[in-house]
């Protein structure tokens, strides 16, 4: 059975100058802070690779982000992994916790977290399990 948890979180952005220009396509990274609130009191550190086509709305990103506080009043730590393609304007994003990167009281967590940014706003929900044998 699912359980979910929502709020907001604030983030603050250190992007690098690209690696690479070749053929119009930009290939970037960036570290990332954020601070969780709501459901989960938590921050975070995030590392992200991205890459910026020479289309309008055209770009793609992969990051890992490990998370540590209280999901629900449960101490602990779990990371997402994030998968993010634009084609053209239309954006998919998976942000999915990493099988078995659970610790302390989030140990045996699994789950998925939607990220929406509403009139400059971050918000997050996120669905989980947490498996009491793991």
């Amino acid at each position: 059975m699912n359980t979910h948890a929502s709020g907001t979180f604030d983030v603050t952005m250190n992007p690098q100058p690209p690696y690479d220009t070749a053929e119009g396509v930009s290939l970037g990274r960036m570290s990332i802070n954020k601070e969780f609130q709501g459901d989960l009191e938590a921050s975070s550190t995030v590392e992200m690779l991205s890459a910026l086509t020479g289309v309008k709305g055209s770009a793609g990103y992969v990051a890992l982000e490990r998370v540590t506080g209280t999901l629900h009043g449960r101490a602990g730590s779990f990371v997402l992994q994030h998968t993010g393609t634009m084609t053209r304007g239309k954006a998919e994003l998976d942000v999915s916790v990493v099988p078995d990167s659970g610790a302390a009281e989030l140990k045996g967590i699994a789950g998925q977290m939607t990220i929406e940014i509403v009139e400059g706003k971050h918000l997050y929900t996120f669905a989980y399990t947490l498996d009491a044998a793991a």
